[in-house]
């Protein structure tokens, strides 16, 4: 009797363990009315603030179209970086979607979705150095000061691709980009598609672009553990908007146009 008594409350334990993963993201999402999206916006075109103080990017009309698609509301949560996964794992909101590197030592922490688009780090060079420098192998060298963002995967990169440069971080990919520009450190390292936009908007005539990517790194939307409906949700989303048009859309919107620069100018 013992036995099949144990056997009982094991059954019921597992039944109430699915039950409570099944009560998951997307039930919550849907009892509240409302999608809560967290992202920093100062990543150029994923996510940015326009002259009006709205959010807008890459990433947010990909939410949008998530929200939609769900039939509820989205709110966008300001988020710092440094601070973005303690956020959610603490329920400050459902979902990361920020222009996030899915990384090995992240996943630890937060399960990510199919990877939606694939960057790599590039560098800015101060104009002066430009003659004598070709690729970022040859930044690895105590003369240089290279620099990237706080708590990213370009400041892993330059830590781990050009350890012998001398290296500081920077709060802000504004920041950065700033400082090349004005000639104070030799290069930005930081994500293609953010640097490419940040020439063009900032740095023309004044800085150079090696513009061919040095990393792979698929960007992807950070969930909590424990939640596979909500994952196989996500995945299914992406795979109808990258084959109804949708994804393409977007895509050309903040990548192949330029139009946008205007809101933020």
């Amino acid at each position: 009797m013992k036995r099949f008594l144990m056997c009982v409350a094991v059954v019921t334990a597992m039944a109430l363990s699915a039950g409570s993963v099944m009560a998951g993201a997307l039930d919550e999402i849907q009892k509240r009315g409302k999608l809560r999206v967290g992202m920093e916006p100062g990543y150029m075109p994923f996510e940015l603030t326009n002259q009006k103080g709205e959010i807008i990017g890459f990433d947010v009309d990909m939410v949008k179209r998530m929200a939609k698609a769900m039939g509820v509301e989205l709110e966008l949560v300001s988020t710092a970086w440094d601070g973005i996964i303690p956020a959610l794992l603490t329920d400050k909101f459902d979902i990361i979607a920020s222009g996030m590197t899915l990384t090995q030592q992240r996943n630890l922490s937060i399960n990510f979705a199919t990877p939606y688009i694939e960057i790599g780090q590039s560098v800015i060079l101060s104009n002066k150095v430009a003659g004598e420098v070709k690729s970022y192998k040859d930044l690895n060298d105590a003369k240089y000061t290279v620099a990237s963002k706080l708590g990213t995967t370009g400041e892993q990169a330059t830590k781990r691709l050009i350890p012998n440069a001398k290296y500081v971080s920077f709060e802000t990919e504004q920041e950065g980009v700033l400082e090349v520009v004005n000639g104070k450190i030799d290069a930005f390292i930081y994500d293609m598609p953010f640097n490419t936009v940040a020439v063009a908007q900032r740095g023309a005539g004044k800085v150079t672009h090696l513009d061919t990517a040095f990393t792979f790194e698929p960007l992807a939307w950070a969930v909590r553990k424990g939640d596979p409906d909500f994952l196989n949700w996500l995945n299914n989303f992406m795979y109808q908007v990258r084959h109804d048009g949708t994804y393409d859309k977007i895509y050309k919107k903040w990548f192949q146009d330029d139009a946008w620069i205007k809101e933020i100018q």
